[in-house]
C-alpha cells in the first residue's frame, strides 16, 4: 500500500495538438537530417567540429552531468530504505576483584566481565514511506538527464549562434572594406581635381567625409571578429586564444548560409512536450507529488522489526557464558502531532501545484519561441530576396553615376550617392541573412532540437580525480549519457 496521490501529467489541452501557420510556413517533414543534429542542415563541418569541442570541454555541461551523478548517488540513498535502518553493535570490558567480608583487597584476584551486543532493526514500508521517497528520487534522477540535455541544447544553440556571428562580422568587414577602397579611388580623384583647379572644395570634403565614415566602421567590425572568438573558446571551454578549428576553415570567412525550412521529423506539438527542460519541469513535478506521500505517511504507526543479540561472560572459572537473543515488533505512532503532519501534508502539496503552474507555464513559453522564431524566420526569407535585389540596383547605379559623371552629365554628389546606397543595401542584406540564420538555431531551440552527444558524463581526467578523493563503485565507470525519456514512460533507474 502507498499513501498519497499517483503521478499523471497535467498537461493542457492545447498542446497536445499545438501547431501554428507560421510554424508550418517554415518547416517540413523529413528524415535527413535529424532534429538533434540540426546544424547538419548547414552542410558547415567547420561549426560541427566546433559543436564536438564544446560538448567535450564546456564547463556548464560538464556541470550538469556531474549533477547527474549527484542524483544517482541521492537515489542510492534512497534505496537504501529498503534494508534495516537501525544497525548498533557494542563492546565493554569490565575489571573487578574479588571482595572480602573486611573489606575491599585487590590482592584477593581480579577477574575481568566482557560482553558484546548487536541490535538491528527494520521498520516494514506498510505505507509506502520508502517507496515514495524512492519514487520521488528516482523522477529527480531523471529531471537531472533532462536538465544536462537542456544544457546541450543551448550550449548547441550558442556555438553556432555565436559562430555566424563572426561569419557575419567577416563579411561585413568585407564589405567595407572594398567599400572603403571604391570610395578612397574617388577621394584620390576628388583630391586630384582640385588639385588641377577643375572642382571645387565640396566634392573633394564630401568623398572624404563618406571614405573616412566607411573606414572608421571597420575597426568596430575587426574588433566583433575577435569578440566572437572569445565567446566561442569559453563556449569550447578554453581561455580566449587561438581557434584551429576556424583555422582549418580557410576560404569560408564571411560565408552565410541561407536554408528556406526547418526540417523536423516529428509534428511540432510532440517536439514541444519532449523539449528537454519541459521534460525536467515534469519530472520534478513527479518528484514533489511523491514527496506528499512521504508527508502522509506520517499520519500512520511506522511497525518496526527489533531484533537483539547479547553475548556476556566472565574470567572467573566456572563462571557461564551468556548468550541472548530477542526479537519482536515495536510500533512507533506520532499520535500528538496531527497538526505538524497535517501541515507538512500541505506545504508538499502547495509546492506541487507551484510546479504544476511552472510546468505549465514553460509549455506555453515554448510554445511562444517557437511561434517567435518561425514568425522572424519568415519575414527574414522574404526579405532576402528583395534585399538581393537591391544591392543588385545599386550596383548597377554605381555604375550608371560613374559612367555619366565621367561623360560630364552629372555632378560628383551622384556618384557619392550611389556608392553610399551600394554600401547600405549590401550591408543591409548580409545582417538579413544572419537574422535568417539566427532565426532557424532559434526555432530548433525551441522545439528542443540538439539534445543528444558523445560525450559522457564524466570526462575521464574528472572521473580519475574524483576517485583518488572517493570511493565511486562502478558508477562513474558507467556514466555514460542515459536516453531522456517521457515521464509516462518512466521506470526506476537502479
Amino acid at each position: 500500500m502507498r499513501v498519497g496521490p499517483d503521478f499523471h501529467p497535467q498537461r493542457e489541452s492545447w498542446s497536445e495538438h499545438w501547431s501554428s501557420a507560421r510554424l508550418e510556413q517554415v518547416t517540413r517533414q523529413a528524415a535527413q537530417p535529424d532534429v538533434r543534429q540540426w546544424w547538419e542542415v548547414f552542410g558547415d563541418e567547420t561549426l560541427g567540429r566546433l559543436i564536438e569541442q564544446a560538448d567535450a570541454g564546456n564547463g556548464d555541461l560538464r556541470i550538469a552531468g556531474l549533477r547527474v551523478i549527484e542524483a544517482r548517488a541521492q537515489l542510492g540513498i534512497a534505496l537504501a530504505g529498503q534494508y534495516p535502518q537501525v544497525q548498533q553493535a557494542s563492546a565493554e570490558v569490565l575489571a573487578s576483584a574479588r571482595k572480602r567480608s573486611d573489606g575491599f583487597n585487590p590482592r584477593s584476584g581480579a577477574y575481568l566481565q566482557y560482553g558484546a551486543g548487536f541490535l538491528v532493526g527494520w521498520e516494514l514500508d506498510f505505507w509506502g514511506r520508502f517507496a515514495r521517497a524512492i519514487e520521488s528520487a528516482d523522477a529527480a534522477f531523471f529531471a537531472a538527464q533532462a536538465n544536462r540535455a537542456a544544457a546541450l541544447v543551448l550550449l548547441h544553440a550558442q556555438v553556432a549562434d555565436t559562430y555566424f556571428t563572426l561569419r557575419t562580422a567577416e563579411a561585413r568587414l568585407r564589405i567595407a572594406q572594398e567599400n572603403a577602397r571604391l570610395q578612397k579611388r574617388s577621394y584620390d580623384i576628388a583630391l586630384k581635381l582640385f588639385k588641377a583647379g577643375e572642382t571645387d572644395e565640396l566634392d573633394l570634403q564630401q568623398a572624404k567625409t563618406q571614405y573616412l565614415g566607411t573606414l572608421s566602421s571597420i575597426p568596430d567590425l575587426e574588433s566583433q571578429i575577435v569578440l566572437a572568438r572569445h565567446a566561442l573558446s569559453v563556449l569550447l571551454g578554453r581561455p580566449p586564444g587561438p581557434l584551429p578549428e576556424l583555422d582549418a576553415s580557410a576560404g569560408k570567412e564571411g560565408v552565410l548560409p541561407l536554408v528556406d525550412r526547418a526540417v523536423l521529423q516529428d509534428v511540432p506539438a510532440d517536439l514541444l512536450l519532449r523539449r528537454p527542460d519541459v521534460l525536467a519541469a515534469e519530472y520534478q513535478m513527479a518528484a514533489q507529488s511523491a514527496q506528499i506521500g512521504v508527508a502522509e505517511a506520517d499520519f500512520y504507526p511506522s511497525v518496526s522489526l527489533l531484533g537483539t543479540l547479547g553475548w556476556s561472560a566472565s574470567s572467573l572459572t566456572g563462571s557461564p557464558n551468556t548468550l541472548a537473543v530477542a526479537l519482536g515488533p515495536s510500533v512507533t505512532w506520532n499520535v500528538f502531532d496531527h497538526g505538524r503532519i497535517t501541515n507538512n501534508v500541505r506545504v508538499q502539496d502547495a509546492r506541487l501545484q507551484q510546479l504544476t503552474v511552472a510546468y505549465q507555464n514553460t509549455v506555453r513559453e515554448a510554445a511562444r519561441e517557437a511561434d517567435d522564431a518561425a514568425t522572424a524566420l519568415f519575414a527574414a526569407l522574404r526579405r532576402d530576396s528583395i534585399l538581393n535585389d537591391a544591392q543588385g540596383a545599386a550596383r548597377r547605379s554605381l555604375t550608371l553615376a560613374n559612367t555619366i559623371y565621367r561623360e560630364g552629365y552629372s555632378d560628383f554628389q551622384r556618384v557619392l550617392d550611389a556608392q553610399r546606397a551600394l554600401f547600405a543595401q549590401q550591408d543591409a542584406y548580409v545582417v538579413n541573412r544572419r537574422n535568417a540564420v539566427g532565426s532557424l538555431i532559434a526555432l530548433y531551440k525551441a522545439l528542443g532540437g540538439g539534445w543528444t552527444t558523445r560525450a559522457p558524463l564524466v570526462d575521464a581526467a574528472t572521473r580519475q580525480q574524483m576517485q583518488q578523493r572517493t570511493d565511486w563503485g562502478d558508477l562513474l565507470n558507467d556514466a555514460s549519457a542515459p536516453p531522456v525519456t517521457d515521464v509516462s514512460s518512466q521506470g526506476a533507474a537502479r
